[in-house]
């Protein structure tokens, strides 16, 4: 564990937190969201505990596949209804998004994607069709329904639509990067769009998913612990493989410790 170390203060050159702090207020005013400052959340200094990271990598491990449950089934009705707003969010401040329709990815890393977002206002999203986990979209997972949202002939599904809501307001309008860190700050304030019972699933769907692909027991030697970058056994990131897409119960205990692992400096 490290001492917690706050955000640097990055600019905003796609006016982001603002469309964001609008949104978050609206929510607040109709009693969905509480009343919280985006910037704030933004600022706040994040404690890494490596330790943290692989008890909810070894949770999301050991989890079957798909578990139903009505709160499940709720969890995931108010994550897409939420994710299709903040699409449309997004669309109002002048961001249009785009299927990626070439070979790889769209964009290298964060940085390029803020470089080119800002640059352009367009977002290339990488379909869900095209991979999805270690594979292609699972027609039983909840977010890989469709939206209702067709851009050039292409039916979004929810998840196409997460993944566009969360580049732009988790690492386009932070400016952080797609390591651990990077996508947990990223986590952290973009939860503070959901409504709390999106949370479980939210969780689930990213930050379980980021630690074990940078914790999991598949990355430990014989002796169960982890290498180290240069240390015989590491495995690079761009070799590593993606989580399987799981549909189950968090523990609510392990969100709660995620976000105390965040502590915003005194105004």
């Amino acid at each position: 564990m490290r001492s917690p170390a706050a955000a640097p203060p990055r600019a905003d050159p796609l006016g982001l937190l603002p469309v964001a702090q609008s949104y978050v207020d609206a929510a607040a005013a109709r009693g969905e969201l509480p009343p919280v400052r985006v910037a704030d959340l933004a600022a706040a200094g994040l404690r890494l505990d490596a330790g943290y990271c692989r008890r909810v990598a070894g949770v999301y491990d050991r989890a079957p596949a798909r578990e139903s449950h009505p709160e499940l089934s709720d969890g995931y009705a108010r994550l897409k209804r939420e994710t299709v707003r903040q699409y449309d969010l997004l669309r109002s401040a002048g961001i249009r998004v785009e299927p990626w329709l070439a070979d790889g990815q769209p964009y290298r890393g964060a940085r390029d994607l803020v470089a080119k977002l800002t640059a352009t206002r367009v977002l290339h999203v990488y379909l869900t069709r095209d991979g999805h986990g270690p594979g292609r979209a699972a027609a039983d997972h909840p977010m890989c329904e469709p939206s209702g949202v067709r851009v050039r002939g292409i039916d979004l599904l929810y998840n196409d639509l997460f993944r566009a809501v969360h580049d732009v307001f988790g690492h386009a309008m932070l400016q952080v990067g797609m390591g651990v860190e990077g996508e947990l700050r990223a986590a952290y304030v973009h939860m503070a769009m959901y409504t709390p019972p999106a949370h479980p699933v939210l969780f689930t769907e990213h930050v379980s998913q980021i630690c074990w692909f940078f914790y999991g027991p598949h990355l430990a030697d014989a002796t169960g612990r982890l290498p180290e970058r240069g240390e015989p056994g590491w495995v690079p990131p761009d070799r590593r493989p993606y989580p399987p897409q799981k549909v189950f119960r968090c523990p609510s205990e392990l969100i709660d410790q995620f976000k105390a692992g965040f502590r915003e400096a005194p105004r």
